[in-house]
């Protein structure tokens, strides 16, 4: 006897049913191995680890444990930023058993703090050196530390308050923005890089501006560090 075309239809869902069963089955019984065989970190690691394997918007980076400045960002993997303490001009993380005095201020003429994040998408720095920050200046470029061009932010703006500086040779080099000192507040600068999908921010004190060269060159050398071996 044929059988009839509902009959047909149970058989195939009836064998298509075993097969999700043995498929589910043989997929639970692998997850015990490649939980073992997988490669797994902890949550987070003492500030004495070494070097974590962190990739940031694609770029894949080796940074030391100890520079980094927030506990929950203290971990491998794919992480959206992360936020470092590094001491100049040896760029090397601070000792962890260091502590000010509570009456004393935290010193920041020896270090220098670097933001690594994934881009947001806004133009890089150098696409706003000609179209963002023009709108913003006041006057013409004027002479800057050891050659730089300088140029000032209009008050009312986003970035009063603030002056511009930049290689005019090579602007994609070295192009900052540092605020002025006000009372005891120092002036500090930001320098970013946009790096593929990826942005760093360094800041560091306005005063070092006098040797921006070394500090070009010392912000090159600390990429290359934390990428090496990537």
């Amino acid at each position: 006897m044929r059988a009839g075309p509902h009959q047909v239809g149970w058989s195939l869902l009836s064998v298509a049913l075993k097969a999700a069963l043995v498929a589910a089955v043989l997929t639970l019984a692998g997850c015990p191995i490649a939980y073992i065989l997988w490669p797994r970190w902890p949550d987070a690691v003492p500030l004495d680890a070494p070097t974590l394997p962190v990739t940031v918007g694609g770029m894949a980076l080796n940074v030391p444990a100890a520079a980094i400045r927030v506990a929950r960002q203290r971990r491998a993997g794919a992480q959206e930023r992360i936020d470092l303490v590094l001491l100049w001009p040896s760029l090397e993380p601070p000792d962890p058993a260091a502590r000010p005095a509570p009456d004393e201020p935290p010193s920041l003429s020896d270090r220098i703090f670097v933001t690594i994040a994934k881009s947001d998408g806004t133009p890089p720095p150098s696409e706003r050196i000609n179209t963002i920050y023009p709108r913003y200046t006041e006057g013409a470029p004027a002479a800057g530390p050891d050659g730089l061009r300088a140029q000032a932010f209009r008050k009312d703006t986003p970035y009063q308050n603030e002056d511009l500086f930049y290689d005019a040779a090579a602007p994609d080099r070295f192009l900052v923005r540092c605020t002025r000192q006000a009372g005891i507040a120092p002036g500090i600068c930001l320098h970013e890089q946009r790096i593929g999908n990826t942005d760093v921010i360094v800041r560091f004190p306005r005063d070092w501006l006098h040797d921006w060269r070394a500090v070009a060159a010392n912000i090159d050398r600390l990429l290359a560090k934390l990428r090496a071996g990537r």
